[in-house]
């Protein structure tokens, strides 16, 4: 498959909403969701949204490796997946503060409030229903690539600009 190139912020893509996808199994869209994953791994990176790397559909990809959930003695993860059209409801309106970092705002963090807790849902290749609920880590990166595809980056989520900066200033206070 091909690397992608990454959309930074101030792209015009990164800042549209996302057209919704017609057919999931189209090979194009699968040729796109490979091409999508490769380049997240190779960035490296734990999430990717079609609009990144220039395309405006609402694809994203992503996966939770053991131990990203904050517990570190934690062997939870979630493997590659690919949603396409997805949608999200929080499960209570419980929140946590935690810094984010996003391929397209390379050598930057801030922190942003996300819902602790989710149900996702959106179609996979094979145009079949995916549907599952999700806490910590895993409810984390599926909202910051959902924003991705309402033309939202994470900056704009953030209630105290003083905690955006970068990773390297940003581990020295």
């Amino acid at each position: 498959m091909a690397i992608l190139k990454i959309a930074r912020m101030g792209h015009p893509v990164l800042s549209q909403v996302a057209n919704p996808v017609e057919d999931p199994t189209d090979p194009e869209i699968h040729r796109l969701v490979a091409d999508m994953v490769d380049t997240m791994f190779d960035a490296p990176g734990v999430g990717l949204a079609a609009p990144q790397v220039h395309v405006p559909l609402r694809i994203m990809v992503f996966h939770v490796p053991a131990g990203r959930d904050g517990d570190e003695e934690s062997t939870a993860c979630v493997g590659v997946t690919a949603l396409i059209n997805p949608e999200f409801d929080p499960i209570g309106e419980d929140t946590n503060d935690s810094f984010e970092g996003c391929l397209s705002l390379p050598g930057m963090t801030g922190k942003v409030t996300r819902f602790n807790e989710i149900r996702y849902r959106g179609l996979g290749l094979d145009g079949a229903m995916i549907e599952r609920e999700a806490s910590g880590f895993h409810a984390r990166v599926f909202q910051h690539e959902y924003d991705h595809l309402n033309g939202v980056l994470y900056p704009m989520q953030m209630e105290n600009l003083t905690t955006f900066g970068f990773v390297d200033e940003m581990k020295q206070g």
